[in-house]
């Protein structure tokens, strides 16, 4: 268990960080969070080729986010509430394709989330 004095961050995953085998690959551990939507942002699909990424996540490719207009969907997900560390191993676990950017989400949380860089 964290103590009050760990520092955490919020992490939202609309994609394969929701599933619990690249959580545990990457975070050695399952991540425990909560729905949440972005707003802002519209989905679109990239080819992944890292066999460490495509190992952890078996899929050949994944969601991306990119800019989309003020009325795009919501792009639902999950919120989580990591370390630190944690996240310079979600940093680690994603391709060069994704950049990592701070948003509000639609529950007013501040988080990280990675879009199309």
């Amino acid at each position: 268990m964290s103590s009050a004095t760990d520092a955490s961050v919020y992490l939202f995953s609309y994609g394969t960080l929701q599933d619990k085998a690249v959580q545990i690959a990457n975070f050695g551990r399952e991540l425990s969070g909560s729905a949440d939507a972005m707003l802002g942002y519209e989905q679109s699909w990239v080819e992944i080729t890292d066999p460490e990424v495509l190992a952890a996540s078996g899929k050949t490719h994944h969601p991306i986010l990119r800019p989309g207009a003020a009325d795009s969907a919501p792009i639902p997900g999950t919120v989580f509430c990591i370390t630190p560390e944690e996240l310079a191993a979600a940093d680690s676990y994603e391709v060069s394709d994704y950049k990592r950017v701070s948003v509000t989400l639609a529950s007013g949380i501040q988080a990280w989330v990675y879009v199309s860089a």
